[in-house]
């Protein structure tokens, strides 16, 4: 899984873009991970915090699921499948 994103100010409300791939995603796993990297933004957790969060696999120590408003998909590609 690979994420990536820009630098944001909530207070200027300008958007975020958090853009995430992969093989596969567990129920909210976005939502958590934008969640996550919006409180480190927030500088309510630190970036250590979200490096343990991201390794551990532990779902308690991530932050809180961002809510589905303005999530958007983009793409989906299926490599090495007919369609």
């Amino acid at each position: 899984m690979k994420t990536g994103g820009e630098k944001f100010d909530l207070d200027r409300g300008r958007e975020i873009v958090i853009r995430v791939s992969g093989n596969g995603f567990l129920y909210n796993m976005v939502r958590i991970i934008a969640g996550t990297l919006i409180d480190a933004g927030c500088k309510r957790r630190t970036p250590l915090s979200v490096k343990e969060a991201l390794d551990g696999c532990n779902r308690e120590l991530a932050g809180p699921t961002a809510p589905p408003q303005g999530l958007t998909l983009i793409e989906i590609k299926h490599v090495g499948t007919k369609l």
